[in-house]
């Protein structure tokens, strides 16, 4: 067939593409290919991890936790270097990273080992409950009276008493009752503390706090009481314990034991 000439050749000439020229192609940024990456890592991974860290600090706020004691202000029943985990249900339901109670089934009870925050700075302290809104309590020489009644005290276990009182050092261990459920506590004759207080009366919503090792604990005789909305949750076992002591030496006999 001969080739087309004249007006309508021309324009299907015009009508060709036109290839681009690669060497003046327009090139991303660095931005535009940080902005690239940054959306395809979304997609592919960062989501789930933020979705896994957001679940799991969520349940460690609001369901249950677990907290390392660097201190010994609750020897002889926590040692410092134990790992112990705290119910966070045992007595509410609060939205997580916050304090507002969504629904409530409980209160601590007089012997609970609870975690709260120290009236005092803050910080996250564990110690056993005392008194209970209502409550007169007073302490005679190293002796607790609850509501005008002496504490009674009794010996501890002699293998036990034996396990918390290191060589050389000068402590007395008992075993102490409260409403019927004894806990082990500890003295330490030597310590400069206060060991008379009170009466002291405790007000509704508040709870007076006291760690076992009674002359080497920052409680309630110093920073007060404490207000219900102050406590986090009721601790209930050792998960794991190493020894500071001896290299961080894991405390196998310690692991996974319920706390009283």
């Amino acid at each position: 067939m001969v080739g087309e000439s004249g007006p309508k050749a021309c324009e299907d000439r015009h009508r060709q593409p036109v290839q681009p020229d690669a060497t003046n192609a327009v090139k991303p940024t660095m931005t535009e290919k940080a902005s690239i990456w940054v959306v395809r890592a979304w997609r592919e991974w960062l989501r789930s991890i933020v979705f896994i860290v957001l679940a799991v600090t969520a349940f460690r706020s609001a369901v249950a936790d677990w907290n390392d004691v660097p201190t010994g202000s609750m020897k002889p029943t926590i040692l410092e270097g134990d790992r112990i985990v705290v119910n966070k249900l045992a007595y509410d339901l609060k939205i997580p990273y916050t304090r507002w109670r969504i629904a409530q089934w409980g209160d601590p009870g007089r012997g609970d080992i609870v975690v709260l925050s120290s009236p005092a700075d803050g910080k996250r302290l564990v110690k056993r409950v005392i008194g209970l809104p209502g409550d007169s309590i007073a302490m005679v020489r190293n002796r607790l009276v609850v509501n005008g009644t002496a504490v009674t005290y009794s010996p501890l276990d002699p293998d036990l008493a034996q396990a918390f009182e290191p060589q050389g050092e000068n402590r007395v261990v008992a075993a102490e009752s409260l409403d019927g459920s004894s806990h082990a506590m500890m003295l330490t004759p030597g310590a400069r503390t206060r060991r008379s207080f009170g009466p002291i009366s405790v007000p509704e919503g508040h709870y007076f706090m006291m760690g076992d090792n009674r002359d080497e604990s920052f409680d309630s005789r110093h920073f007060g009481l404490v207000d219900r909305d102050l406590i986090y949750g009721r601790a209930l076992a050792v998960a794991g314990s190493v020894n500071p002591d001896h290299y961080f030496w894991p405390r196998w006999e310690r692991f996974f034991t319920g706390l009283r």
